[in-house]
């Protein structure tokens, strides 16, 4: 019987990919390479000392201009790895496409 693969799909880097991680406000910014990322949550290696970050809610940044973001929560520490989910918006809803109706009555 085949082993059922539960959840969502994980991609993982070889050599990770630099991406920054930052306070909600603003306050501080530090880099991190993202080792793992699914749909839910991502595994970061973390370089130096996360000690004083408020790393209850936070961004993930995936371009150093900000313009790709995520909004995450810390849900482990393993040394130098974190691993974190992704939050979703509070009060979305799932967008759905309207139909755009080219058609002019006279």
């Amino acid at each position: 019987m085949a082993a059922e693969n539960i959840g969502p799909e994980k991609v993982t880097f070889g050599r990770g990919y630099s991406v920054w991680i930052m306070a909600i406000d603003g306050t501080w910014r530090r880099s991190c390479l993202l080792k793992a990322v699914s749909a839910n949550d991502a595994e970061l290696i973390f370089e130096g000392s996360i000690e004083g970050l408020n790393l209850k809610e936070f961004f993930l940044l995936l371009s150093s201009t900000g313009l790709a973001y995520r909004r995450c929560e810390l849900v482990k520490v393993n040394g130098t790895e974190l691993i974190i989910r992704f939050l979703k918006a509070k009060g979305a809803k799932k967008s759905t496409k309207s139909t755009h109706d080219d058609t002019v009555e006279a």
